[in-house]
């Protein structure tokens, strides 16, 4: 709570009030039995009677000296002098109670000797087999949120979640065995330590909802309660292209030539050379082919062409919390995401421009069935339903003829548009696909940043393809209806421009209505009027001779 004279005042009054009524014993056995000392998972220690019993499994009558004396220590900072964080830390601060004591006659030089020579040994704990205890951990939080204090202080409510316990249940076991089999394939990337262990997180959400169906924050909740899908911050890599493709469907369109050539950029005098993740001989692509084959140098010709502050701008417009500088790296997702703020601004591709919040409940109702009023969370437009179904369909081309053809290989035979993401050094690995009916997020990597040796459609991919193939009833084979602010033309595959007779490999494509090609293709020759009578001519003839 904020400190204000208001309420030092009122803290003054309460606490004269309190002494007229209570006794100092009563008073203190009030503030002991209240005090927080610590935390287990989502719920929190109060009081020394759940704190004797939490670190060392017995009663308060039973605590010996140099155990009584850890549980004040804690009152300071319960969670940095916890025996389950830093027993070191946690032993100089008992002795400090201790010596305090001595020093005030409460303990004899001898008690004082034998307290200090007493190792700290808290009994372990488990936590109870709660289902889904990420989640849980994030709804406890989002439903002070979105209910006022003193409406969960009621008897009684309900709480409806946004949880479907099919979907969690195939999550954490996706994620159990892929890590599994990424470790069996690789033995660098096993470790001894429970705390560093390979890792991996998974959201799964509903796009136009915004409802979560599953959360898995880590690989052991017991282990680590750490929340990697909303607590860390890991660089997106190329799962970021997307919204660079986005902010560049201002100026250009799916069939846009960009350079796939290297360059060299300054950044603060200092030269940057990127590169593609594997060597192309294409030096001259479509935007729909340099974001299907995730081409690092053809992005960054994009994002150089349309402006690095735009691209900014459209990562701070999709509500993205970690800071973002317009660095040519940018566009290669060099900076931090937390992954949950990756999944919502992929919702809004998903959702035809919107963007929701992303729910763990649905509702609260008190104990007569009456639904209690919540904070509203806006939905919002962050881009048009055209652009989006435009990027859907771009994204569509990833699992087609990009980084995530291997898809139909796992069983995956349903459209889905999807993006993988590998960071440097092979520190991250992403994959991110949905439909209209649903999205998932997997994340692969070390909490310390170490190399996983492979990349998201390695790492990632295989994890969701499990994921999905598990939960049937969301899968389908609807799609989105092309808007009508979206047209299709027939352009040349080598300009990206309209195409005419003269182009030898006219495709399919789909433009803005305001950004249809109305320019024919300059690279090749348009046949002419003596063109088309020798072509009669050389029909005729071989009709003739048939």
């Amino acid at each position: 709570p904020e400190r204000t004279l208001s309420r030092k005042i009122n803290e003054a009054i309460l606490s004269v009030i309190i002494e007229a009524i209570y006794e100092k014993d009563d008073i203190l056995e009030i503030y002991l039995n209240e005090i927080y000392l610590g935390q287990k998972g989502s719920v929190s220690i109060n009081g020394v009677g759940e704190a004797s019993s939490f670190y060392f499994d017995k009663p308060v009558k039973k605590l010996t000296l140099p155990e009584a004396a850890t549980i004040a220590g804690l009152i300071k900072g319960p969670n940095h002098y916890s025996p389950y964080v830093d027993k070191s830390r946690c032993k100089d601060r008992r002795n400090m109670v201790l010596k305090a004591m001595n020093r005030k006659g409460w303990l004899t030089d001898n008690q004082l000797k034998a307290a200090l020579s007493a190792k700290v040994e808290p009994a372990g704990f488990k936590l109870q087999g709660n289902k889904a205890p990420y989640f849980i951990d994030y709804l406890s939080r989002q439903i002070e949120t979105l209910y006022p204090t003193e409406v969960l202080n009621s008897l009684g409510l309900s709480i409806h979640t946004t949880l479907d316990m099919q979907v969690q249940t195939a999550a954490e076991l996706a994620l159990e065995k892929g890590l599994a089999r990424l470790e069996k394939s690789n033995p660098a990337l096993r470790r001894e330590k429970v705390e560093e262990k390979l890792q991996g997180a998974i959201i799964v959400m509903q796009p136009k909802t915004g409802y979560i169906l599953a959360m898995v924050g880590g690989r052991d909740y017991k282990a680590s309660q750490f929340n990697r899908i909303t607590q860390s911050r890991r660089q997106p890599g190329s799962a970021f292209k997307p919204l660079v493709y986005l902010t560049g469907l201002e100026e250009f369109t799916p069939a846009s030539r960009l350079s796939n050539d290297p360059k060299t950029y300054m950044i603060n005098g200092k030269t940057w050379e990127p590169k593609n993740f594997l060597p192309s001989d294409e030096f001259n692509v479509s935007m729909r082919e340099a974001l299907a084959k995730s081409y690092n140098l053809a992005t960054v010709d994009l994002a150089m062409k349309i402006g690095l502050e735009k691209i900014v701008n459209t990562t701070t417009g999709f509500h993205f919390s970690t800071p973002v500088k317009p660095y040519p790296s940018l566009a290669l997702g060099a900076f931090e995401v937390i992954p949950l703020e990756l999944a919502r601004a992929y919702c809004v591709f998903a959702a035809d421009g919107m963007q929701s919040y992303p729910l763990s409940l649905k509702d609260v109702t008190d104990e007569n069935g009456n639904l209690l009023k919540q904070k509203h969370m806006n939905i919002e437009r962050l881009t048009s339903s055209s652009k989006a179904f435009i990027m859907s369909s771009m994204l569509r081309s990833v699992a087609t003829e990009g980084t995530a053809m291997s898809l139909i290989n796992r069983g995956i035979s349903w459209p889905v548009s999807c993006k993988t993401g590998t960071t440097n050094d092979f520190r991250d690995a992403w994959f991110v696909g949905f439909t209209p009916d649903i999205l998932a997020l997997v994340w692969v990597g070390f909490d310390n940043g170490d190399s996983i040796f492979t990349t998201g459609s390695a790492a990632a991919l295989p994890i969701w393809a499990d994921l999905m193939n598990t939960i049937p009833q969301y899968v389908s084979e609807n799609w989105y209806k092309m808007p009508a602010g979206v047209v299709q033309a027939t352009v040349c595959s080598e300009s990206g421009l309209s195409a005419h007779k003269g182009c030898p490999d006219p495709e399919k494509e789909i433009f803005l209505k305001e950004k249809d090609p109305t320019v024919f293709c300059p690279i090749h020759k348009k046949p002419g009027l003596l063109d088309k009578i020798f072509n009669l001519i050389g029909k005729d003839t071989n009709d003739s001779k048939t």
